[in-house]
């Protein structure tokens, strides 16, 4: 079930006002059952593989929780990883795997043809696969005991707002907020509600419009000059970020409405002023999950700068390739973790770069942030090769007087539309700058109820009027 779909907009208010109506004991079971509801209307089948990594967590965690010896403790943990790890590589590497495998055998010589998987890839099998993968490693590590209620362990593993694309939430945070037993309350609501309206904003209106510049340019790279490469790979670092955001903005909203508190995916990354910093603002649980179940296990900066510079790659590296099995997701995972240690370099060796205006700085990691996404959004390895040999050429266009009246209509969009989505983008930056400086919940609340009322007209007649109504998947569906 998509969050822009009018399946969600009847699915919603139903959810929300049984579970306040219905007695406070069985809520969570309510939230279950609408839960699974809500995975199972994109395919129902693939409900078993959710089932199943819930089952073998539970159970995992249970055995690691009443283990005497390090060596049966570290067994339920490996069985456990193992499973989990399995079940991914199947659904979502398999293919990539034997694909590769089969294209080296043929340049060594010899052939190897594996058979290739017709599988669909579970929608947020990534995403909940780590939620519970944390939680096993985090009983093993004794941060949290397990937990002995199956049904709301269940509820952690499936909670519907972030179930298919995060936050990763951990179980320290999430799991409690599943046993407590909340009245309704109307602030706490209309809060989540505008941030909702506020995700859908971000998702109909600037990154659906941006999508069409962006896919028209894409799909055909070699016949596109620099000005129309450059357009669209812009567009793409708004849409994706506006997209992912949404997501993250609506599934938060609607965890608020339900009187669950969920963490902040995203930060203004693209005010970012490194490398370094731009993944402490962007998909921040999916970082900080690195962080902690990968880097820091390797040693993190506690070793030798090689080691270091070794660990920060193979992070980096792992992340490319949980966004997607193709060899150009891993490319842009190294090209970030190349950029995080040339800055590191840099930094050592000449130290007056580390005292460049910040607006410079942040202007370069917008720009290396850009050139990453090239790989990110191009269809194959080949086409991104192929957008960076193209961006130098074409550029004598604009001086040419007929640019705008015929070189925009090359992208895909209207004129007229492409202004429009620049504008809700400007919009975008002021509202998420004013953020920044002071949360605008509270102050929006002491408004007066004609000034909040209006804000209401104004942000539906806009979703109404300038919204994408297509049903469109969010891009992070794919991970």
């Amino acid at each position: 079930m998509l969050f822009n779909s009018m399946h969600f907009c009847v699915y919603f208010p139903i959810v929300v006002g049984l579970y306040f109506l219905i007695p406070k004991s069985t809520r969570w079971a309510w939230l279950l059952a609408a839960s699974y509801y809500f995975y199972m209307a994109w395919e129902p089948g693939y409900v078993l593989l959710l089932w199943l990594s819930t089952l073998l967590d539970f159970t995992a965690a249970l055995q690691i929780g009443k283990a005497r010896s390090p060596r049966a403790r570290n067994t339920w943990l490996a069985a456990t990883l193992g499973s989990n790890l399995g079940m991914l590589f199947f659904f979502k590497y398999y293919n990539f795997f034997s694909d590769s495998l089969g294209a080296f055998s043929e340049r060594v010589g010899f052939a190897i043809d594996l058979p290739h998987s017709e599988f669909l890839l579970p929608i947020g099998i990534s995403f909940y696969t780590f939620q519970t993968m944390s939680y096993t490693i985090d009983v093993y590590r004794g941060v949290i005991p397990p937990e002995r209620h199956l049904g709301r362990f269940a509820l952690y593993i499936c909670f519907f707002p972030q179930l298919v694309a995060g936050p990763i939430e951990r179980a320290k945070d999430l799991l409690p907020q599943m046993k407590l037993e909340r009245d309704f309350d109307y602030t706490r609501a209309t809060d989540g509600l505008r941030l909702m309206a506020w995700g859908f904003f971000k998702k109909m209106v600037i990154a659906d419009r941006l999508a069409m510049v962006v896919e028209h340019v894409y799909r055909d790279p070699e016949n596109h000059g620099g000005p129309a490469l450059a357009i669209a790979t812009l567009c793409f670092a708004y849409q994706i970020y506006c997209d992912f955001s949404g997501y993250s903005d609506i599934a938060v909203g609607a965890a608020r409405v339900l009187g669950v508190r969920l963490s902040t995916n995203f930060n203004r990354p693209y005010a970012a002023a490194s490398i370094a910093e731009f993944w402490r603002r962007w998909h921040i649980s999916l970082s900080t999950w690195f962080r902690d179940y990968v880097y820091l296990p390797l040693g993190g900066n506690r070793v030798s700068s090689r080691r270091w510079a070794v660990n920060i790659i193979a992070v980096f590296a792992i992340s490319g390739l949980w966004h997607g099995a193709h060899w150009k997701f891993l490319l842009w995972g190294l090209i970030h973790g190349a950029a995080l240690l040339l800055e590191h370099a840099l930094a050592r060796r000449f130290p007056a770069t580390t005292r460049l205006p910040r607006a410079v700085k942040v202007a370069m990691t917008f720009a290396i942030a850009n050139f990453a996404w090239i790989f990110f959004r191009a269809d194959s390895l080949a086409d991104a090769w192929l957008v960076i040999a193209n961006l130098p050429r074409g550029w004598g266009v604009l001086l040419a007087p007929e640019f705008w009246n015929r070189s925009i209509k090359t992208l895909g969009l209207p004129p007229g539309a492409l202004l429009f989505a620049l504008v809700a983008m400007i919009v975008c930056e002021l509202v998420q700058h004013a953020q920044a400086r002071a949360p605008l919940q509270p102050w929006f609340r002491a408004r007066p109820v004609a000034l909040r009322w209006a804000v209401y007209t104004a942000i539906f007649w806009t979703l109404f009027l300038g919204g994408i109504f297509r049903q469109t998947e969010f891009i992070y569906f794919e991970f």
